[in-house]
This record gives structure tokens, C-alpha cells and sequence, in this order.
């Protein structure tokens, strides 16, 4: 018994008595994980998805999630501007909001909200989807026809994500710091051309670019754990149902977590 047999070992002496049963699921996921990326980058270099089952899920992912996406970014917006405008009024530096609102949410809490919300509505969604196919067959009869899930199935949405989380991380920004002028303006008295001039000063391209990069990790990240949740589903409904909630956990651990070591990583630059 070698490999990955003698890992899942559960008799004393074996691979798998030296470490708890939490760990070495956790091991064997991360390890399907890495096959099912190894195998979604081969089909897509080697034989693309066809484009109609690509433009369906950039839909599904960008069009349809613009929404939750914009409000969130524009409460989140507004609420920084209007706490940290009456904060910063006891000291007279109530004009300078705009250069905390603008670089908090470019460089941290709009990539982070962003993916947040996708990972909760999309990753869901796609979990879901891709689960209901596998207890009911569906991904055994496209094998059965000669085609490949994971090119048709797995490869758009991962394509679809990786696009779509980046630019709507972009609108959020946009959408985030407008909803700080409309504050700034209103309750704090600054005027909205000081608001955009004193943001423009201080604000870098290495900082946008810097939210945009952790945007692409977070898809990866959603993507993934999404499409490989809802490929091995078993159960039926009820391990749909299990599948979804996992993902949604797992997929927003993943980006708080992953957050902290990219941001390490591009203050490094």
C-alpha cells in the first residue's frame, strides 16, 4: 500500500493514524483541487469551450450580479465617508475623507466586498447547479456522449469568473467612492471637486492595480472551490444542499484569509 492508498490508511502504523481525519480530508481536497485546476488549464489551452456556453455564464456572473454588487459597494461607500468625516471633524481634517474612503476601498474593501458577494451569490449558484447535475446524472451522460464536463462545465464558469470578478471590482470602486462624494457633499460640506482633486493626489496606480490583482486570485479561489463542490456532490438533494453551504463558508474563509498574504505580499513591491 503506497501513495495516496496508504494516506487514507486508518490502521495504527499507517499515513493516516498520524494525523486527525479533519486533516487529511482537508489534504484530499486541496489535492482534487489542484488536479481539477491542473485539468480545467489543459482542456482550455489545448480545446476552448465553445464561446455560447462562455457568454452564458458571463451573463450570469456580471450582468446579473452588477446589482448586489453596486449597492454594496455604495452603502459601504457612504457609511466610510459619514463615520470617518465626523470622526476626522474633531481634528478639522474633515476635507481629507475622500483619500481614506478612496484608498480603503480600492486597495482593500472593494476587492474583498466584491468577492464576497460574488462568492455568496454566484459560487451558490454554481455549486448548486453543477451538484443537481451530478445526482441526477446529467454529468455522467455528457462522459457518455464523449464529451468532457469539465471543458463544457467546469472551464466557462472558471473563465467567466476570472473576467467578470475584476471588472466588477473596478465598477464597485467607482460605485464606492461616488457614494462617498454624495455624502462628503451633503452632510460633511466639502465641495465634490476638493473631494475627486484630494483622492487624485494620493491615489496611485500601484494601488488600483493592487485591488485588481487580488480580484484574479479571489476568482481563482470562488471558481474553484465552487466547481469542485458541485462536481462531487453525492447524496442528492440533501447533498446539494450541503455543497452550497460549503462552498459559500469555504469560498469567503478563503478570500479573508487569502487577503491578508496578498496584501502582505504587494506591499512588498
Amino acid at each position: 500500500m503506497i501513495g495516496a492508498e496508504a494516506a487514507r490508511d486508518a490502521r495504527p502504523g499507517g499515513r493516516a493514524a498520524l494525523l486527525p481525519p479533519g486533516v487529511v480530508g482537508g489534504l484530499e481536497t486541496l489535492g482534487d483541487m489542484a488536479l481539477l485546476s491542473r485539468d480545467a488549464l489543459r482542456t482550455l489551452l489545448r480545446r476552448p469551450p465553445e464561446w455560447r456556453f462562455v457568454a452564458e455564464q458571463l451573463e450570469q456572473v456580471g450582468w446579473r450580479s452588477l446589482s448586489i454588487v453596486n449597492l454594496t459597494a455604495l452603502f459601504t461607500g457612504m457609511v466610510l465617508a459619514l463615520q470617518l468625516g465626523t470622526y476626522l471633524e474633531r481634528f478639522g481634517a474633515k476635507m481629507f475623507v475622500s483619500r481614506i474612503v478612496g484608498m480603503s476601498l480600492v486597495r482593500e474593501m472593494g476587492p474583498v466586498l466584491t468577492a464576497l458577494m460574488i462568492g455568496g451569490r454566484v459560487g451558490a449558484g454554481m455549486a448548486a447547479e453543477l451538484g443537481t447535475m451530478a445526482v441526477t446524472d446529467q454529468v455522467d451522460a455528457v462522459r457518455a456522449l464523449g464529451a468532457s464536463p469539465i471543458r463544457n462545465l467546469v472551464v466557462p464558469r472558471l473563465i467567466a469568473v476570472l473576467v467578470m470578478l475584476p471588472v466588477l471590482t473596478i465598477i464597485g470602486d467607482l460605485i464606492g467612492i461616488l457614494g462617498g462624494l454624495v455624502i462628503s457633499v451633503t452632510e460633511l460640506n466639502v465641495s465634490g471637486d476638493f473631494y475627486l482633486n484630494s483622492l487624485i493626489q494620493v491615489l496611485l496606480l500601484d494601488d488600483v492595480l493592487s485591488g485588481i490583482g487580488k480580484s484574479f486570485f479571489f476568482a481563482y479561489f470562488i471558481g474553484i472551490i465552487a466547481c469542485h463542490n458541485g462536481m462531487t456532490v453525492t447524496g442528492g438533494a440533501d447533498g446539494v444542499g450541503r455543497a452550497t453551504t460549503r462552498t459559500v463558508v469555504a469560498a469567503s474563509i478563503t478570500v479573508l484569509i487569502s487577503d491578508f498574504f496578498l496584501t502582505k505580499l504587494f506591499l512588498l513591491w
